[in-house]
């Protein structure tokens, strides 16, 4: 069980049901009136934020959540396979639960597996990976000031924004936390 008193952002509870993150809390003690704990929490499944006032001392259901580092192996349909890089068991998660992060998906990538219940919830990316330009305008030399940008295809087929010197067949490095361009890689 955990106490209201064990709070810390980042933290998993459940509640009502369902998986949730602590966001932010904030422990008040109003003199001689009982203290509570003002918590906004984001459900783990939906995204939708929730803010709630409990009081000092309220228990939750510790979770049944694991991390586990899984190797991307292919997609299938609108389901990608996983595999267990400890046991080489095989898993299957639906594009969905990748959020955007199904554009920058290579294979044999590693990736952070959240489990509830044995039910993939969350799936993490690395914080940079690198992509091929597959298709894009051709760049010219000196377009480096302008800070001008135009949009490229890469190996996924996910399209992001690149400055004007970015030509077809270079390898860039993307944030997968924010979709976009970071530096042209040699």
């Amino acid at each position: 069980m955990i106490s209201t008193t064990d709070f810390r952002n980042n933290m998993k509870i459940e509640y009502e049901g369902a998986l949730y993150v602590i966001v932010e809390f904030q422990h008040v003690n109003p003199g001689n009136l009982r203290a509570f704990v003002r918590t906004k929490m984001k459900n783990m499944k939906t995204g939708q934020l929730l803010e709630r006032t409990f009081r000092s001392g309220d228990k939750f259901e510790m979770p049944d959540v694991e991390e586990k580092q899984m190797q991307f192996l292919y997609k299938s349909g609108d389901e990608c396979c996983f595999m267990d890089t400890e046991t080489y068991e095989q898993i299957f998660i639906k594009e969905d639960v990748l959020g955007e992060g199904k554009n920058f998906l290579q294979e044999n990538v590693v990736v952070t597996v959240m489990l509830h219940n044995n039910i993939p919830i969350d799936v993490t990316l690395p914080i940079f990976v690198e992509m091929k330009i597959i298709k894009t305008e051709p760049g010219y030399r000196g377009d480096t000031a302008t800070g001008a940008s135009k949009q490229a295809a890469i190996e996924t087929g996910a399209v992001l924004q690149v400055p004007l010197f970015i030509n077809e067949g270079d390898m860039i490095k993307i944030d997968t936390r924010t979709g976009e361009y970071v530096e042209r890689v040699k």
